[in-house]
């Protein structure tokens, strides 16, 4: 029986689309290029701003360094933030329902700029923070390691006191889900978008609870 759900933040419950973040770094004369070495530098800028090991003042240093110019701060972080657009319809009222028959809770791997951003997008729109759709909120930056890292999974298992069998995790993407099935998880892996469709369906299979 589950007791549990945690749930993954962009692609699940956030529309993201990180086009709108490729676009407005391109505004700011960002040069694309297809040398490895580069691409792999800007590959651990993003991680170690999402696992805290960056803050958000190097991270803004660590772009200013691929950029021609120096763009302030709000320049980068409305660029970083772009891809972020409004949660999926019906899924807060969604969520809210199913806090009568669930433990819910969040794990993303997410940054600080991003939080901010996404926690204003969500008040704005409902008039309460969105940690309290959750039991707990586990964001990556806070708690050091960013999913499929088993151990970002670890984290939130122990701190919550959760029975892996017992616990579903819903995330679009499938080496998140795998991850979580190691450790004995149940899992769903859905398309971007559709969790409104998939985990109703998901629960009046397993349970018969609040798949209608």
């Amino acid at each position: 029986m589950i007791k549990n759900i945690i749930f993954d933040l962009g692609g699940v419950l956030l529309n993201v689309e990180m086009k709108k973040t490729i676009e407005a770094f391109a505004r700011l004369r960002w040069k694309e290029t297809d040398q490895q070495g580069n691409s792999q530098t800007r590959l651990a800028v993003f991680e170690n701003l999402e696992t805290g090991a960056d803050s958000q003042i190097r991270f803004r240093e660590n772009i200013r360094k691929m950029l021609p110019g120096r763009p302030a701060a709000d320049e980068i972080d409305h660029a970083w933030n772009a891809m972020l657009l409004g949660f999926f319809p019906g899924t807060v009222d969604y969520l809210s329902e199913l806090k009568s028959g669930y433990s819910l809770y969040l794990l993303s791997n997410t940054n600080i700029l991003h939080l901010k951003h996404f926690r204003a997008i969500f008040f704005n729109d409902y008039g309460f923070p969105i940690d309290k759709l959750f039991k707990k909120t586990y964001y990556s930056h806070e708690i050091g390691f960013r999913k499929p890292n088993p151990m970002a999974y670890l984290k939130v298992l122990e701190d919550a006191a959760l029975i892996p069998g017992k616990t579903l995790f819903v995330d679009d993407l499938k080496a998140n889900t795998d991850a979580a099935a190691e450790l004995g998880m149940k899992v769903l892996n859905i398309e971007a978008g559709t969790l409104l469709k998939s985990l109703p369906d998901y629960l009046r299979r397993q349970t018969g609870r609040l798949g209608d």
